[in-house]
């Protein structure tokens, strides 16, 4: 292989390892998502989530301010979307919420949007 294409092919995997590094952490007010390293942060606590809870978290920090259906959800949860899923992710919801919100009546990070999906708000 020329050296010219080595080089090319060496600055490119860099660019892709720095866009990724800055790219691997969401933060949104208190809340800090560690896509690399599996894990999220409340305040600088370990949150204790499920791995559903885990992934709805990240799929909603990756949408932040967009409403995602409930078809949405279901299908890139567990591959698939019936009517039985949609209770089931009502209560994955509560619970992550459970573990997100620190009052339960002001929701500060995750907005229902009844009857169409859930939203992640953006904290300052």
């Amino acid at each position: 292989m020329p050296a010219r294409l080595r080089v090319t092919q060496r600055r490119l995997s860099f660019m892709t390892a720095d866009m990724l590094a800055t790219n691997s952490v969401f933060v949104n007010g208190g809340l800090r998502v560690d896509y690399a390293g599996g894990c999220a942060y409340l305040e600088g606590e370990e949150l204790h989530l499920t791995p559903i809870e885990y992934k709805l978290l990240c799929l909603l920090s990756k949408n932040a301010g967009k409403v995602l259906t409930h078809t949405f959800i279901t299908q890139h949860i567990w591959g698939r979307s019936w009517d039985n899923d949609v209770a089931s992710l009502r209560v994955f919801m509560a619970t992550l919420r459970k573990k997100l919100e620190p009052e339960q009546d002001s929701p500060q990070y995750i907005q229902t949007h009844i009857g169409v999906g859930y939203r992640m708000m953006k904290v300052e």
